[in-house]
């Protein structure tokens, strides 16, 4: 997933988006666990994915706290 895909959706596809990339994450290491996962640099890719998501989330709750200060 790239940055700006993420950068087009809502606040609410935001969190979404990162609620269904944990629980991919928690599916991929039940996965590693068993012995069942095929490509283990899908569990980095994941990681990733939720870092982006995450520092998309951040970057909206900084511009919305400075344009409170004002």
């Amino acid at each position: 997933m790239k940055v700006e895909e993420i950068r087009h959706f809502s606040d609410e596809e935001v969190q979404s988006e990162l609620d269904r990339l944990h629980r991919h994450l928690f599916d991929l290491r039940a996965q590693a666990v068993t012995e069942k996962l095929e490509d283990p640099s899908m569990l980095v890719k994941a990681k990733r994915d939720i870092a982006r998501v995450m520092t998309i989330r951040r970057e909206r709750q900084l511009s919305g706290d400075a344009g409170r200060k004002s």
